[in-house]
């Protein structure tokens, strides 16, 4: 017994460590991905200007009201006057021209024409501030405080920051006597924030009337977050390849109407409460797959133990990695395709059983599921014919294709952050809200969305929230990066062949 006891044990020590030998062999094989290119010193950029010009810009209030599709225009023509008076030298290279009303198209010629143009995107709406907010900030919301080394106010972050940047970039290039290799398009929608279908969506139609295609998209999107992805000390930079589609469910159930005091077993209201916790407690299905294997892969190596370990070998860890990722929201959200309950309604008086209840689900959709497949999860889920299940009226979009993190364009966006943000990781990775972008996919297969904006957690509640700012710094960081990416495209010779 005592020797059977001992093989055993001893069967058991080399099994671990047979095991600790892969761990240890699938960590350290794997070499980093990451370009090996010198820092660079950024472009110089008068930091303080550029905060005074997003201020003015913040102070317009282009805010997009769903249902209201015109209740910005004065503001935004303001905008557009505003852009020509600060930008004189921008607005004198490039063509400009207005799409869906208030939307602006610049087009910049470049020296070769037979090369596919590229594009920069950014947005010239913003969001609303929630009621009875106001005197939460920090600083009045449409002020464009300059204060404490930042620019305070609605859009500062979320898009005009963007805009602004690109246009200064634009304005130093143009001063300087540059023009770019190939043509380049910038685009500024004016409601990307209630879906785009106005002001993109009619650029890319002109645009596609026209015979072009794009090289490449650069649009808003994912950021350089440092202290966000435990075990990597080095700030990180995902581009945005793909963005998930979204559908609105409607859910309704009946019941027949009458007085309170004699109740069915069954309501309108208690079938649907039953459904939605239904429909909560069985999501969709989540895994470590598609763009989320591809960012992993590219992170792992950069870890510190022991998260090197763990992200080098998934084929034993991944479970318990998407558990612990299943946990954040913003994580969580990378894994599935995700259904948030957003609006409930049923009844109209205190004591009358309603004949209908009805409820709101806004599903967003991972890369490989779709519109349909949502539906029929939420009907499985809820597994109640009495119930109806079907996608709302209204904008839908399917889950965007997956853009090439291997092509020419996405080097050139890597490389340029490499040179300009020393020691930053660059990774693939997933946009989970919409942007502008999608609705250029007809016109252009390599589509991405990043721009080199810092934050750190407490950072992400201002994104369409309270106190939302940019850093002064980082706002000239923005400036340095498009400067730095259109002249880095100028310096190519001959176009590198993109996979």
């Amino acid at each position: 017994m005592a020797r059977r006891l001992l093989t055993g044990l001893k069967l058991l020590l080399l099994g671990l460590l047979a095991l600790v030998a892969v761990l240890a062999f699938n960590t350290w094989r794997q070499p980093s991905r990451q370009l090996a290119v010198p820092a660079r010193p950024p472009v110089a950029v008068d930091a303080d200007a550029v905060a005074r010009k997003l201020s003015e810009a913040v102070q317009l209030r282009t805010v997009s009201i769903d249902g209201q599709p015109d209740a910005a225009a004065p503001e935004l023509l303001k905008l557009h006057a505003w852009l020509q008076q600060r930008f004189p030298q921008a607005h004198a290279v490039m063509q400009r021209e207005l799409a869906g009303g208030y939307s602006l198209l610049y087009t910049w010629p470049g020296r070769d024409a037979q090369a596919a143009p590229l594009m920069l995107m950014a947005h010239q709406d913003v969001v609303p501030i929630a009621p009875n907010t106001e005197a939460d900030w920090q600083q009045p919301p449409f002020s464009g405080a300059v204060q404490g080394g930042f620019v305070w106010g609605r859009g500062a972050w979320d898009d005009k920051g963007n805009l602004v940047s690109i246009m200064e970039a634009v304005e130093m290039l143009a001063r300087a006597g540059f023009q770019p290799r190939r043509t380049v398009y910038l685009a500024f929608g004016h409601d990307e924030e209630v879906g785009g279908e106005r002001g993109a969506a009619q650029i890319a139609a002109l645009l596609k009337s026209r015979g072009v295609k794009l090289d490449f998209v650069v649009d808003e999107g994912l950021l350089i977050t440092e202290g966000v992805l435990k075990g990597l000390d080095a700030p990180l930079a995902l581009v945005g390849v793909a963005e998930k589609g979204y559908v609105n469910l409607a859910l309704s159930s009946h019941g027949t109407p009458g007085h309170a005091s004699m109740p069915p077993r069954e309501t309108a209201i208690g079938s649907l409460a039953v459904a939605l916790a239904r429909l909560e407690a069985q999501p969709m299905p989540a895994g470590i797959r598609g763009v989320a294997a591809d960012m992993f892969e590219r992170i792992a190596p950069e870890m510190s133990l022991p998260m090197r370990v763990v992200l080098s070998n998934l084929w034993l860890f991944g479970p318990l990695v998407q558990h612990q990722l299943a946990q954040g929201p913003s994580t969580n959200a990378m894994l599935r395709s995700t259904s948030a309950l957003t609006m409930v309604a049923g009844g109209n008086k205190a004591n009358v059983l309603p004949g209908e209840a009805t409820a709101n689900v806004n599903v967003r959709l991972l890369p490989g599921d779709s519109v349909a497949g949502a539906v029929a999860h939420a009907r499985k889920a809820i597994d109640n014919p009495a119930v109806q299940v079907a996608a709302a009226p209204g904008p839908q979009a399917e889950p965007s294709p997956i853009s090439p993190a291997d092509s020419a364009s996405y080097r050139l966006i890597e490389r340029t952050v490499r040179e300009l943000f020393p020691g930053t990781v660059v990774a693939p990775g997933l946009m989970i809200g919409a942007t502008d972008s999608r609705h250029l996919l007809g016109l252009a297969e390599h589509v991405y969305r990043f721009s080199p904006v810092r934050a750190r957690s407490e950072d992400l509640p201002r994104f369409h929230g309270t106190n939302e700012r940019i850093a002064t710094a980082n706002l000239a960081e923005l400036v340095a990066f498009y400067h730095r990416l259109l002249q880095a495209d100028a310096e190519a010779a001959v176009a590198a062949p993109l996979k």
